[in-house]
């Protein structure tokens, strides 16, 4: 061999692998070599990169992730490495991905490296990148846990669901007890509406972790979602019991609606509070835990001081820009008018299944969905994200509203496959052949003009609630991901108002297009609602929508215990009761309250 001992480099590598092609070599022999290689330079990476893939190849895979994560290991700690790190973990993008390409000149094959510029890719929504590098690190270090991890959650934030969960295979095989991976196996089959799995799924990460606080909580979330509310509620006890700080399991039993949390527990989490190390987003989900707690107590100062003090932490955590929701829907008003809808008539799919229901949170679209799913013709599919994909599709790089930018140049035949598309990419979430199904995602209004360009013979129902009532119930309702708007009162007034002002937009130039029915309406007279609602869809009125609350359909929102009781007027009123802390709200609605249900002349010039 050339190398002479401590000088080992490249070309002795490559020679060694050359040896691994000679029949006439024992591999036991080129394993030797190899490993005195690691052993006489330690710090020379790609010799244990090299006897992991020789030790794999003559089936000591044991051996082989030992050594190979060993180099990993090794490798974090090299100073080009911490560098790049380093600025990731800053967020400064630019110079972390600098210097983890210089550190690649140097160290081509070097796995967390492959890693960490692919975790760039993804954080600069450079999606396909980021998989390619993902894949290459995984290529590299077939053991490398964190890469398969980090392309499983690729794959899942892509919505391509069985590709995850065979990705999280791949993982468990090398780590069966891996934490991180199985919660994400456990979600994926929840998104997947495998419950079943999910649940069973669920019970298997118990069994390996049975003192992992979260993992209770999340599966709490499930049983919720399919109607064990019993069942829940020992899952989050079992969470608090576990970790007494645990905002996720506190927030989720106040959310169960149905439950009231007794002295102990409120004193149990004002302690908490108290805490200096408690981790932010447990402070937040501890805050709306406890307001709604002195709520049911009726403690309406200290209920508003503790939602306004969980909503101040969370707007820190995702600054809002209400400007730019304002100049989205005049983007859309003065892009999407009549003439432009006249010359793209007959243009998108040809399918009618969908029924998009679309509102505010809070103002009863979940309602609105179990009445509907209760119809023999129509599956509830809850919400789904694909209007909204199909919209950065058409504008990568993002800014405000940029779909609108690139919609007027779309021509008949992209909206008729972009049509399609949406139809093919949502039968994963439906199980039964009902010829209808809904899609309940609240934010579709902002893409009504795409909806119609793509979808023109689906269907779109509004269901607003009177803004007061649903201002508060938003303010007051942590939604943990997404409702950046819903932490500050006069932020959701200028939200609702921005809502307002598209749907009248569309009545305008598109009149009768969407349907539009109110909350208190939907209460006070439900079957001349429903039978207005069917005839709108084209559908025969059915009894069991009547009957809704006895569907045991899985339902995710913050409403699926109030959705399985009869139809009631409780919490309609529930903002009266902080009215004296509402003035940032009445006067950023401005007109649109004091003309509510009906639209305020001039709204949309």
């Amino acid at each position: 061999m050339a190398g002479v001992a401590g000088k080992w480099n490249h070309a002795d590598i490559t020679r060694l692998e050359g040896l691994l092609q000679d029949e006439n070599q024992p591999l036991a022999l080129v394993c030797e070599r190899i490993q005195a290689m690691v052993a006489d330079r330690p710090d020379f990476l790609p010799a244990r990169r090299t006897l992991a893939r020789i030790l794999r190849h003559i089936g000591q895979h044991e051996m082989a992730t030992h050594v190979e994560l060993a180099a990993i290991v090794h490798g974090l700690s090299r100073p080009s490495f911490v560098q790049a790190q380093d600025a990731f973990l800053a967020d400064e993008m630019e110079q972390a991905e600098q210097a983890i390409r210089q550190h690649l000149k140097l160290d081509p094959e070097d796995p967390a490296a492959a890693l960490l510029l692919g975790e760039i890719a993804a954080k600069c929504k450079a999606a396909a990148e980021a998989e390619k590098l993902f894949k290459r690190s995984i290529f590299l270090a077939p053991s490398y846990i964190e890469a398969h991890h980090a392309l499983a959650k690729l794959q899942r934030d892509q919505g391509r669901y069985v590709e995850a969960q065979q990705t999280i295979a791949g993982l468990l095989r090398f780590q069966p007890d891996h934490l991180p991976a199985l919660s994400l196996r456990a979600a994926l089959y929840e998104q997947m509406r495998h419950f079943e799995d999910a649940d069973a799924a669920f019970e298997e990460l118990h069994r390996l972790h049975p003192h992992d606080a979260r993992g209770w909580a999340n599966h709490a979330f499930l049983l919720k979602t399919v109607g064990r509310q019993q069942d829940a509620v020992s899952a989050y006890r079992k969470a608090v019991e576990l970790q007494p700080a645990s905002g996720l399991g506190w927030w989720g039993l106040s959310n169960l609606k149905t439950v009231r949390l007794s002295d102990s527990d409120i004193a149990t989490i004002r302690h908490a509070l108290t805490r200096e190390d408690l981790d932010p987003d447990d402070r937040i989900h501890l805050n709306y835990a406890l307001g709604k707690a002195l709520d049911d107590n009726k403690d309406y100062t200290g209920a508003f001081a503790a939602y306004s003090a969980g909503a101040m932490s969370r707007l820190q955590q995702v600054p809002y820009d209400p400007q730019r929701v304002r100049d989205h829907i005049w983007k859309s008003i003065s892009t999407c008018t009549a003439p432009f809808f006249a010359e793209r008539q007959g243009w998108g799919t040809s399918a009618c299944d969908p029924i998009f229901i679309v509102s505010l949170p809070r103002s009863g679209s979940t309602l609105v969905e179990q009445i509907l799913a209760s119809h023999p013709a129509i599956e509830g599919t809850e919400e789904l994200h694909d209007i909204e994909r199909i919209s950065l599709s058409l504008a990568p790089q993002g800014g405000t509203g940029g779909w609108l930018d690139t919609l007027p140049a779309m021509t008949r035949q992209q909206a008729r496959q972009l049509g399609d598309h949406y139809i093919e990419a949502t039968r994963r979430f439906r199980h039964t052949d009902r010829p209808f199904f809904t899609d309940k995602m609240p934010s579709n209004w902002v893409f009504l003009g795409l909806i119609h360009t793509i979808l023109p013979n689906a269907k779109i129902i509004d269901i607003r609630r009177h803004p007061m009532g649903c201002g508060f119930a938003n303010f007051s309702q942590h939604f943990n991901w997404g409702i950046n708007f819903s932490y500050d009162l006069a932020h959701i007034g200028q939200f609702y108002t921005e809502y307002v002002r598209q749907l009248a937009h569309f009545e305008t130039v598109l009149p009768g297009r969407v349907h539009h029915l109110t909350y208190e309406a939907l209460v006070e007279d439900t079957e001349s609602e429903v039978q207005r609602l069917l005839k709108y869809l084209g559908l025969p009125f059915d009894e069991a929508c009547l009957r809704f609350f006895e569907n045991r359909r899985a339902v995710y929102t913050p409403s699926s215990e109030q959705v399985r009781s009869p139809i009631n007027r409780e919490g309609m009123e529930r903002w009266k009761n902080y009215e004296p802390f509402l003035d940032p709200l009445k006067q950023s609605l401005g007109p649109v309250l004091t003309h509510y249900p009906d639209i305020p002349p001039d709204l949309c010039t």
